[in-house]
């Protein structure tokens, strides 16, 4: 297998290595869930964490390290992959997309979330939207009206500029397909099966749910460490 790259980065002895500050992707890691699985009770029920986690979020991790083995973007880091995503098959841009996706969401939900983002980020937020409740509304929106299965974002461009978009299916705003690529700061998953179990087809109930789970530490972190 091998797909055609213009630049990649290597590795030595066979240890993991940074490509432009990130890890490579064929060194990429499952990595343990950071809180139990009834950590998120009552807004997302045990079972739902379970299954997306261990299921879909595992199985978008095996397909993108099958999808990538042996090739030229083995060696490349995941953000990297995804400024020309659009080169490669469906299988690295679904997956690959899959697994970083479900990364940063389950990274930025944590038991007795919600409350308010601090510091600079709270005054980015006010200061780009009017208020926090603003902010609120319109991220809640973009989940709200994502068609079909997709994710809400919030963003920062490369001038640090804050923004709410969403895509659909595993796609992001890191990928070269996006309509205006940035960074990702804060996800949410609206696929179905991120809450059908606890809320049907009640969207809106997952989605107001969601603000009493949200670990603002961790985007707070992306947000100064971008």
């Amino acid at each position: 297998m091998s797909y055609n790259v213009n630049a990649r980065c290597t590795q030595t002895n066979n240890q993991a290595v940074k490509c432009n500050g990130e890890q490579i992707a064929g060194k990429a890691e499952f990595k343990a869930l950071p809180y139990a699985y009834d950590a998120l009770e009552p807004y997302i029920d045990k079972l739902s964490v379970e299954i997306h986690y261990s299921k879909h979020f595992q199985s978008y991790y095996n397909n993108f390290m099958a999808a990538i083995k042996s090739s030229e973007i083995e060696s490349m880091s995941i953000k990297d992959i995804f400024k020309n995503v659009s080169k490669y098959p469906a299988a690295v841009r679904n997956n690959g997309g899959g697994y970083y996706n479900h990364m940063l969401y389950f990274e930025n939900m944590k038991a007795n979330g919600s409350g308010l983002p601090t510091g600079d980020l709270l005054k980015a937020i006010n200061k780009t939207f009017g208020s926090f409740d603003e902010f609120k509304k319109q991220f809640s929106d973009a989940g709200k009206t994502r068609f079909g299965s997709g994710w809400a974002w919030l963003c920062m461009d490369n001038k640090r500029n804050l923004f709410i978009c969403s895509s659909p299916n595993q796609d992001n705003p890191l990928m070269d397909i996006a309509e205006r690529k940035s960074t990702p700061l804060l996800a949410m998953d609206v696929w179905e099966h991120a809450y059908y179990l606890e809320y049907q087809n009640k969207r809106t109930d997952y989605i107001d749910a969601f603000w009493n789970v949200i670990n603002w530490d961790i985007v707070e972190k992306r947000f100064m460490n971008k």
